[in-house]
């Protein structure tokens, strides 16, 4: 008997694969809900013999443009030809007929998506060092893909990037005020004084991290996911986001769990270098780039702090984000005042 997990009824996904992809799938199909997804909700579908993956907005999302599944969609199958792993997309559906909002399946991809040091203590050192070290490298492949011959030339607006992300947090923390936060406004104007120059824009990802990709049992990274924040624009604004998640985290004397502290993990220097090297890029400037992770992060995490004490947040540890904020905010200085080594 098939399970229905909320968002998709397995019984009207396979009437709809029947019809636009005939013979894909050969007897009633299971579904299950991925957990740990931040936005757009993942389902991996059976029948028994072979598995996809469905991807879908949340359920009772309002704004189109927030969860733009035709934009997930043309980016996968714009990289899927190159040498950047995604997973290959089978469909996309536009129609809310089906599953009440738009979606697409792709195919699906064996690997892990570690988040944790415990996670990785496994691999052990040797292991570990070698799977983020190919998450750069997987980085590199990115940033060299060519817009244009991919078809993807007008999927952003490079010029003024970061002067736009820059306001775009700067509105989010002023919708989410609702307690003092010490530096945060030191450290948004500051960023703005020091506004870097961006190289030639790339595809960015815009949510690069090892928990967004799966690692396969020999230790290459098989897939990218989680394409809803990708754009065109600054390069390096992936690899500040890579380098911020690649620091080890302290909240009242508690390391916060993160893979930072995995046993070969390279060090936050290590992947800038390995970055430099490979692509070619100047990175002198990725201490802003950090501190502009160390940012966006610390207003997002407000955010959910902010509808935590509205009540509008559902379960455990949500009473704990607000502390982190502040950590993010200190990260952020302490980075602009003392550049990383590129």
């Amino acid at each position: 008997m098939s399970t229905v997990p909320p968002g998709l009824d397995p019984e009207r996904l396979r009437a709809h694969l029947d019809r636009v992809r005939p013979g894909l799938v050969n007897g009633p199909l299971s579904a299950r809900l991925v957990e740990g997804g931040r936005s757009n909700l993942t389902y991996i579908v059976t029948d028994g013999s072979g598995q996809w993956v469905v991807r879908r907005p949340p359920l009772g999302h309002v704004l189109a443009t927030a969860h733009d599944m035709k934009r997930e969609h043309r980016v996968i199958s714009a990289l899927h030809p190159t040498s950047v792993p995604v997973p290959e997309p089978l469909l996309l559906c536009e129609d809310d007929s089906v599953l009440g909002a738009p979606f697409y399946v792709m195919e699906y991809v064996a690997g892990t998506p570690y988040r944790t040091a415990e996670q990785l203590a496994p691999l052990g050192p040797e292991r570990t060092r070698a799977a983020i070290l190919g998450l750069v490298d997987t980085l590199v492949e990115l940033h060299a893909v060519d817009p244009e011959a991919v078809g993807l030339g007008d999927f952003g607006r490079p010029e003024g990037f970061l002067d736009r992300q820059l306001r775009r947090w700067g509105k989010q923390l002023d919708a989410s005020r609702n307690r003092e936060l010490a530096g945060i406004d030191e450290l948004h104007a500051a960023l703005g004084r020091e506004l870097p120059v961006s190289p030639a824009p790339t595809v960015i990802h815009g949510d690069y991290r090892l928990d967004n990709v799966l690692v396969g049992d020999d230790d290459e990274i098989k897939a990218v996911l989680d394409w809803e924040m990708s754009t065109l624009g600054d390069p390096l604004t992936d690899l500040g986001l890579l380098v911020m998640y690649s620091a080890e985290i302290t909240v009242k004397d508690s390391p916060v769990s993160t893979t930072a502290g995995a046993a070969g993990h390279p060090t936050p220097a290590e992947l800038i270098e390995r970055y430099a090297a490979r692509s070619g890029r100047d990175t002198s400037a990725i201490s802003w780039y950090t501190a502009f992770a160390w940012f966006k992060l610390a207003v997002i995490l407000e955010g959910i702090h902010y509808r935590y004490t509205l009540g509008q947040t559902v379960g455990a540890g949500f009473d704990r984000i607000g502390d982190l904020v502040p950590v993010f905010i200190g990260h952020g200085l302490t980075t602009l005042q003392s550049p990383q080594e590129g």
